[in-house]
């Protein structure tokens, strides 16, 4: 079939004479010229940015003018090579030309507008992602100072205590900060990694608390299969520590736990104290907020976030996360 079809192309063109293969070429450089034209008037309008009801009368007006001009343009071709006929002033040899032309510079419109929604729906895309990727960073660099100086504090109080405990700090404080610095573009880690900052944080603590800091794990060994936002966790935890157990005097418990139900990855966050927005605005504060904000920018409605108490000794934090594959 392929052959058949090169065949019938190749006869025809050993048909034609040399002014009608001039003139076929003269022709498509034309209605290159025009189409260019076209969309030069057509960037200069702004009609890519219409709604349909305005775009499409005046894309039928801009093929029916191309088409009028194409044809009356090639007679002054057709002339040098001999080709002209008195018949093309005729009215039907003028609507069938128009027709012609009208039907390629409609194909050619259709492609020409489906190749730029394609082109600026990708170009949306890329500027949405990278807006995200800001808003993450900026979200991100809130959240390492605020850690380290509530860091810092714990190892200062430790260093004319307790000099080798204030060493064991600051090494758990150096792997906590070695781990948000490696953290990827996509501004995920492992939740093995984010397990490991919480027990070096929570490490931290402990020495300050000393006995007045229970510490409970119970992690589902899928979670390791999750990625989470880095210091996500550990802020709840600092949260709930912050601003629950270091406000009661005989101290409290903190407890997490990890849940993996039909590809969601559920985690607690226990607290001993008591959670009440109207008396305390600041439990609400950045730690909260930006939670919430980095889950809407990275998993969108996929992922859940609330804060309650769970009764009059307990705060519960929970967070619901999607698999990402």
């Amino acid at each position: 079939m392929v052959q058949l079809l090169f065949s019938f192309i190749a006869a025809n063109i050993q048909g034609l004479s040399n002014q009608r293969i001039l003139f076929l070429i003269l022709e498509a450089f034309l209605c290159l010229l025009v189409t260019h034209g076209y969309r030069y008037f057509m960037n200069r309008w702004k009609w890519l940015s219409l709604g349909l009801q305005r775009l499409i009368p005046r894309v039928v007006i801009g093929i029916f003018c191309m088409g009028v001009i194409t044809y009356f343009l090639r007679i002054p071709i057709s002339l040098p090579l001999g080709l002209f006929v008195k018949s093309a002033f005729e009215p039907i040899k003028i609507i069938n030309g128009e027709l012609f032309y009208g039907i390629i510079f409609f194909i050619w419109s259709v492609m020409y507008f489906v190749y730029n929604y394609f082109e600026r729906y990708n170009t949306s895309l890329k500027l949405e992602a990278s807006v995200k990727e800001i808003e993450l960073n900026n979200l991100k660099s809130q959240l390492n100072p605020h850690f380290i100086f509530n860091a810092l504090n714990s190892i200062r109080a430790l260093v004319d205590e307790n000099p080798d405990k204030s060493k064991q700090a600051i090494n758990q404080l150096s792997n906590i900060l070695r781990n948000s610095l490696t953290t990827g573009k996509r501004g995920l880690t492992s939740f093995a990694d984010e397990l490991k900052v919480v027990e070096d944080y929570l490490g931290l603590e402990s020495i300050r608390f000393e006995e007045r800091l229970n510490i409970h794990y119970e992690i589902d060994p899928e979670s390791n299969q999750f990625l989470v936002p880095p210091l996500m966790i550990q802020t709840l935890v600092e949260n709930g520590i912050k601003h629950g157990i270091s406000k009661l005097t005989e101290g409290g418990t903190i407890e997490l736990f990890t849940k993996v139900e039909q590809d969601y990855l559920r985690i607690r966050i226990r607290n001993s104290g008591s959670y009440d927005y109207k008396k305390d605005p600041k439990y609400n504060g950045l730690g909260i907020e930006n939670t919430k904000q980095r889950l809407k920018l990275i998993y969108g409605d996929d992922a859940t976030f609330r804060i309650l108490n769970e009764n009059n000794n307990f705060v519960l934090t929970e967070l619901t996360i999607p698999h990402l594959y």
